[in-house]
């Protein structure tokens, strides 16, 4: 079955160059090592790293100052207390009490919950509401993704040291992608630094000449790459290499209940190990649009357009739960 879908997409890969698609062994053109010799991928990282500065700068004057400087330093947005006290505590409870179905996977030791949010839960969840309308999310999420348009929004609980299994793939230091995308979290409960926080290399969202030429040379051998991630364009990286990168050491986000993290993924992070089981709950946002397109209005048509080859769905439904239940 899966030879059939290749070659049933085959017609579609030159038209995967121009949009959001990542992955070096659905994609024969994007895993080709003489064309990344030649340059495709550097060529790829560049242009979107140019188109994403592009549109930041249009979208600037929807944060603050001293977000924007913040960010352009560290590749991520810290904003502690984001809700009053009163508020933070109705929009726990609200989400505590929620009982509707959700999505449940493992991946290694770690069991991940999702609630998707739309409009029908935002009616029963008004708090969560103000929450993703108010202007200082919508800012930061537009700006760090640079793109004028909505997110991908869910509830999310993540359960360390919750299931049988190899270590969890998300805990080794990674880029999401080869262009700048976003991902917030707006914590519900405390994130201690030995409890599995969200982790990151200060500036590494920045494309260095340096940055650029690691690109290039994982590039030639991803397709081959024994890490399954790698091969799906989402390249692992060791502290050593940081080092020769001219990168620091990653940083755990340890912060408080009721504090707000907006990042750049294509910075190099990762899930922080725990070092016990623990439950990480948050409202959580990703925004990872065609890379290349100036138009809002066609994402979604583009962005199925690079979706066209993956398969797959190991989620499992469950009812009756909180996502803050252990």
């Amino acid at each position: 079955m899966r030879s059939l879908v290749h070659v049933a997409t085959a017609p579609l890969w030159p038209l995967q160059l121009a949009t959001a698609a990542k992955s070096f062994e659905h994609n024969p053109l994007i895993g080709s090592r003489q064309l990344n010799r030649w340059g495709l991928h550097a060529k790829r990282v560049e242009l979107a790293a140019r188109l994403a500065a592009a549109r930041r700068a249009r979208l600037a004057s929807r944060v603050s100052g001293e977000d924007r400087a913040a960010f352009d330093r560290d590749g991520f947005v810290i904003k502690r207390r984001f809700l009053p006290d009163d508020a933070f505590a109705r929009l726990r409870d609200e989400v505590q009490a929620y009982r509707g179905p959700i999505r449940e996977k493992a991946e290694g030791r770690t069991v991940l919950r999702k609630v998707t949010i739309g409009s029908k839960l935002l009616d029963q969840l008004p708090s969560l509401k103000q929450v993703c309308g108010s202007e200082t999310w919508q800012g930061l999420i537009r700006y760090v993704g640079s793109r004028d348009s909505e997110p991908s929004m869910f509830l999310q609980a993540v359960l360390q040291q919750a299931s049988d299994g190899e270590d969890d793939p998300q805990t080794v230091l990674h880029a999401d992608t080869f262009h700048p995308t976003v991902k917030a979290w707006l914590f519900l409960t405390d994130v201690e630094e030995d409890s599995g926080p969200f982790t990151y290399v200060r500036g590494s969202h920045r494309l260095t000449p340096q940055r650029l030429e690691w690109e290039r040379r994982m590039s030639l051998t991803a397709v081959s790459s024994a890490d399954f991630e790698t091969r799906q364009g989402s390249f692992r990286i060791s502290e050593a290499e940081l080092e020769d990168l001219g990168f620091q050491m990653p940083i755990p986000v340890a912060v408080p209940a009721n504090t707000l993290v907006v990042a750049d993924t294509f910075g190099f992070h990762a899930r922080g190990r725990s070092a016990r089981p623990s439950t990480r709950v948050e409202v959580w946002g990703i925004g990872q649009r065609n890379p290349f397109l100036p138009w809002t209005s066609l994402d979604r048509a583009v962005g199925a357009l690079s979706s066209i080859g993956r398969t797959g769905n190991d989620w499992e439904v469950r009812t009756g739960i909180s996502i803050f239940d252990e």
